[in-house]
């Protein structure tokens, strides 16, 4: 991996860990809602999921290898 994949992946994964704190809010305050859209719900919660496997990938993309 070149430093320029090192820099753009950092740069993804900033902005998807902003979005899935984004998303947990949402979820947070849709869940007070006295008037709930479950089927809203369900779509921000698996977006989040999304999110974290991606999340994943990237950390795991940044970590280098280390051959014991």
């Amino acid at each position: 991996m070149t430093d320029e994949d090192d820099v753009e992946f950092r740069a993804e994964l900033v902005r998807l860990q902003q979005e899935h704190r984004d998303l947990d809010a949402a979820i947070a305050a849709l869940q007070l809602s006295p008037a709930r859209d479950l089927l809203q719900l369900q779509r921000l919660k698996k977006r989040k999921l999304q999110l974290r496997d991606r999340i994943a990938f990237i950390e795991d993309q940044i970590t280098p290898d280390i051959i014991a």
